[in-house]
């Protein structure tokens, strides 16, 4: 038996589940494991994050935040922070993912989850301490994947100095627009992959998952990552019709500011995706994000069709022409 397996036994012997049957459940692009656990017909979930790679206290402080706010984080049933190990309430297998490809309501799955986002949104003062900012050097680090993983792979060699200079520069004069809407408690993993629907009433029928990496910024991102879906195509009417939806609620948000902050978002999140798909491949044997990487590469241009964007849709032009936007080897 190894030793990680050691403590996991220990941490349910502990918990009041030695005696459960284990199965694993779903592991995910992080270091993270997930197993079910069924006892005396009760089922649970184990997550084991070993560290120092993965670290579970930034969940557990999100979790009882969201539980706080009235909406469906799972509930915390044993936690050892120290290992990396939670045992968690499970929420079931109705996925957002698996609900919509078995047909049910896409509009009012994505008003469901436009209105959680809402509700976060409108209580900006209660982002809990110790939730870290999501500052311009976590942007551009995360921007820089595009360039630092995607383009090598592409071209067989390191992406030019002065180019990538000029891509920061670019950011750095871009992320004062997308900070122009209010600040908020961003989850940052808001899509389909990670909702659920419950039957609970209200809001609480939303059920949150993997929201370890939240930090506070602006109010445009979760919105935008639920609705410009790396994993998936989503009709452009539906989401005009939940970017109104949600900007209802907040009839002083100036709807140009948000469209501006939106684009700045996007185009960053898909930078990001398609440099983190890359290096989940080469560095990682994990070949199986890479036929995702077309779909984001059209939501990148997408968002770079927004005026704001004319700079980083030039360079883009320049340094990574719209023939070779194609897909890494494996």
């Amino acid at each position: 038996m190894s030793k990680r397996e050691s403590l996991i036994q220990d941490f349910l012997a502990k918990a009041g589940w030695g005696a459960a049957r284990r199965g694993r459940l779903a592991g995910d692009a992080s270091f993270r494991h997930y197993d079910r656990l069924i006892l005396d017909g009760r089922p649970a979930v184990l997550m084991d994050a070993p560290p120092p790679k993965e670290d579970v206290r930034p969940f557990v402080r999100i979790a009882r935040h969201l539980k706080a706010l009235g909406l469906s984080a799972p509930d915390l049933l044993a936690v050892d922070e120290e290992n990396g190990l939670l045992l968690l309430e499970d929420l079931g297998d109705g996925t957002y993912t698996r609900l919509l490809e078995d047909g049910h309501d896409e509009t009012a799955l994505y008003a469901l989850a436009t209105d959680v986002l809402a509700e976060i949104a409108a209580r900006p003062q209660s982002v809990p301490a110790g939730t870290p900012p999501y500052d311009d050097e976590k942007l551009l680090t995360e921007a820089c994947l595009l360039t630092d993983w995607y383009m090598p792979a592409m071209s067989g060699r390191d992406t030019d100095a002065a180019a990538r200079a000029e891509y920061v520069e670019i950011w750095t004069r871009l992320f004062p627009i997308a900070r122009m809407v209010p600040d908020i408690l961003v989850l940052r993993d808001f899509h389909v992959d990670n909702l659920m629907l419950l039957e609970r009433p209200g809001l609480a029928a939303c059920g949150l998952l993997d929201f370890q990496d939240a930090v506070t910024g602006p109010a445009t991102y979760d919105l935008m990552s639920l609705l410009e879906d790396a994993r998936r195509d989503i009709d452009p009417v539906l989401t005009e019709t939940m970017k109104g939806r949600f900007l209802k609620r907040f009839p002083a948000m100036d709807r140009t500011v948000f469209e501006a902050s939106w684009a700045v978002m996007a185009a960053q999140r898909h930078a990001k995706v398609i440099g983190i798909f890359t290096r989940l491949c080469r560095r990682d044997g994990k070949p199986g994000y890479l036929v995702h990487i077309p779909r984001v590469w059209r939501l990148l241009e997408g968002a770079c069709r927004h005026p704001v964007m004319a700079e980083l849709n030039r360079w883009l032009g320049h340094h990574i022409p719209k023939d070779s936007r194609g897909v890494p080897s494996p």
